[in-house]
């Protein structure tokens, strides 16, 4: 798996020279974020956020309030320097204006307008901070920015010139005092201006490279930019990146954990090692097919993707194990398919064929339902096109794209011919794999059940009653294998052939002989035992040279064990002196290995003993199919199978009732009856 998709993995490299024009579109591989662009983008949204200001309606009372205190600090301190007696020094102008310097605060009056006002006279500045501080309170009255700050102060000049019948002197020390408290009554808010601009720069989406981009399209320039794109996704660097890598191998291990959870209880476990391999070959198989079809898609002929036969591998799969196993491979086989199909994708994963792939190996496994019989392998195969074609369209109606007449055609061809593709692969190898691995699978099962085998044609002309006993157990233990799970099918094509043996010597057997003489009554006990026997691997043996399953050769080997052949062994006693141990006359064996073999020998003396009933009755044909049971039982026959008393009970039940059905009472017709009554 890993060699597989290695290559869908590799990281993409690019022979690209900066400033001149690119060989081919170059798209991205990867999601790559573009951290410098990101801030830049995130810079100017900042700054196109405008500063959020406020009106300060108390501004223009509280620059009133301060132009009042600064007059009537220059005003207290000529009063001050007028109380002082000529003797005493007097304040420079120079001391008075550093006195009044934390009163003044940030206003800029110059000295000389200082000066100005403190030789004015008492009532001169009560009119200067009458007419100031009115000016103040009208002009501030309204929104000033910043920016009409200036406007504001020439508009209190030229309201003081107006209104104002003081010495020029005097008059332009107003002007300065009351422009240089007139300020900007509009104020920056801090807090909701960097919210805004955090809102705006949160905002900005990340700058980046969209997995499938197109970077730079075929024979446009790489200029530096573009170049340094092509750095950032990866396309240019030499070294080489081991993560994908990595990644892939932690992706195959979840597939096969996952995998490996489910099949591990699924094999049959005495050919655990020889299914496992089967499993393996065609589960790599399905994986390199599509490997095969991908490379054939390379060359821009994406519709050929569309012909992966990947229906084949489900199919095999179900006919050779079960529905659930080939399910649940076909959902593995999808998930590889995104990987393995992604060599034109914009992505790292091609989704739509794995969606591809998953409905197209199911219809394969629901088309073939629960017979398995191969001629329909065929129609399967056209269920699976006729499906694939319905994908196709689904999947290009749903990406709503431009196509042409003739991409479409291939497309839908492309799926047709991979249904086709599926059922003759399957009808192909799959006998191939049954022969290799003597697989005994439904199919080869029901090829078996008919009645033209040459070996079933030898029964039936040779030993027609064993032929007829073997059709009866056949129906006994295929409806109480199904009873208890076990393989109901294995179970009647088993029973056909688990007594052909007595074809080798047919009339030693009761069954088949028809107006004759029983030839045991003339001979001696021991070698009757020798000839009965000797049947189970008489069977075995022609089975085997007929080149049938295992299986088979297993039921005629074992389906009567270690049993005692009660009729001879007491026959001999009657007739010795000495005492005889049972071990001489019982079966060979080996015991019942399987719940299938079981169960046939079972219903094999269940059919014999009711036969030789006179008239069966449902509570004579219960108490012989438990007395059987419980002797086998007690006899230990069941020790080397899995199957539960519960089981055996089930086995009791359905083996009663299916006899039951068979040996039905009749009425008795007139003619019948007229010839009983004289008797």
């Amino acid at each position: 798996m890993f060699t597989v998709m290695f290559s869908n993995v590799t990281p993409e490299k690019v022979d690209v020279t900066l400033l001149e024009p690119s060989p081919a579109d170059i798209r991205s591989p990867k999601a790559v974020i573009l951290e410098n662009e990101t801030e830049e983008r995130k810079r100017k949204a900042e700054t196109a956020v405008e500063d959020i200001y406020y009106y300060d309606k108390g501004a223009g009372l509280e620059q009133a309030r301060k132009l009042t205190e600064l007059l009537d600090a220059i005003q207290k301190i000529n009063e001050v320097e007028a109380k002082k007696k000529k003797d005493e020094a007097k304040l420079t102008m120079d001391e008075k204006i550093s006195q009044i310097n934390d009163v003044k605060g940030d206003a800029q009056v110059s000295p000389a307008s200082l000066g100005v006002l403190f030789n004015a006279s008492s009532d001169r500045l009560e009119s200067v901070k009458t007419l100031s501080t009115s000016v103040i309170s009208s002009l501030m009255n309204e929104e000033i920015e910043l920016s009409k700050v200036q406007t504001a102060r020439e508009n209190a000049e030229q309201i003081i010139s107006q209104n104002a019948s003081y010495p020029d002197d005097l008059k332009d020390a107003a002007v300065e005092l009351t422009q240089s408290f007139i300020i900007h009554n509009k104020v920056l808010d801090y807090e909701k201006t960097r919210v805004k601009r955090k809102e705006a720069r949160d905002s900005v989406q990340q700058a980046e490279i969209k997995e499938g981009e197109v970077i730079v399209s075929e024979g446009d320039l790489v200029t530096a930019e573009v170049y340094k794109r092509l750095e950032l996704a990866g396309l240019t660097s030499k070294k080489i990146s081991y993560k994908p890598f990595i990644g892939l191998l932690l992706f195959i291990i979840l597939l096969l954990a996952g995998l490996y959870y489910f099949v591990k209880d699924s094999f049959n476990k005495d050919n655990n090692k020889k299914h496992a391999v089967i499993y393996v070959i065609l589960f790599l198989f399905s994986l390199i097919m599509m490997k095969v079809v991908s490379l054939a898609g390379i060359s821009g002929h994406m519709y050929l993707y569309f012909i992966v036969p990947i229906a084949a591998g489900t199919m095999m799969l179900k006919m050779l194990f079960s529905e659930q196993l080939a399910l649940v491979t076909n959902i593995v086989l999808s998930l590889c398919a995104a990987l393995i199909f992604n060599e034109n994708s914009a992505s790292s994963f091609n989704f739509v064929m794995a969606l591809y792939i998953l409905i197209s190996g199911i219809a394969g496994v629901v088309y073939l339902g629960k017979k398995h019989i191969k001629n329909k392998i065929i129609r399967a195969g056209f269920f699976v096109s006729f499906v694939n074609i319905c994908s196709v369209l689904f999947i290009l109606l749903v990406q709503d794209g431009t196509y042409s007449a003739a991409e479409t055609g291939a497309e839908l061809g492309a799926a047709f011919i991979s249904g086709f593709l599926s059922s003759v692969l399957t009808l192909g190898l799959l006998p191939v794999i049954e022969s290799w691995f003597g697989i005994l699978s439904t199919a080869k099962l029901i090829e078996l059940s008919n009645p033209n085998h040459p070996l079933l044609r030898k029964v039936l002309m040779e030993a027609p009653g064993t032929y007829h006993h073997s059709i009866m157990v056949a129906n006994l233990s295929e409806a109480a294998c199904e009873s208890v799970g076990a393989n109901g099918l294995l179970a009647r094509v088993g029973s056909y052939y688990h007594d052909v043996g007595k074809a080798k010597r047919p009339h030693f057997f009761i069954e088949n002989q028809m107006n004759m003489e029983n030839p045991h009554d003339k001979i001696a006990p021991h070698l009757s035992k020798t000839i009965i026997t000797a049947h189970p691997y008489d069977g075995a043996d022609m089975i085997r040279e007929f080149k049938l399953p295992k299986e088979i050769v297993d039921i005629a080997e074992q389906h009567h064990g270690t049993t005692l052949l009660k009729y001879f062994y007491h026959k001999a006693c009657q007739q010795s002196d000495k005492e005889i141990s049972e071990s001489e006359f019982r079966y060979p064996g080996p015991k019942a290995q399987t719940k299938e073999t079981a169960i046939i020998g079972v219903s094999d003396a269940v059919e014999a003993a009711v036969r030789s009933l006179s008239r069966p009755t449902p509570v004579k044909i219960e108490q012989i199919i438990k007395k059987i049971i419980a002797e086998r039982l007690e006899d230990g026959q069941f020790d080397e199978c899995d199957i539960t008393l519960k089981e055996l009970d089930t086995v009791a039940t359905t083996l009663s009732n299916t006899l039951k059905g068979i040996f039905h009472s009749r009425i008795e017709y007139p003619e019948e009856m007229k010839k009983v009554e004289p008797k």
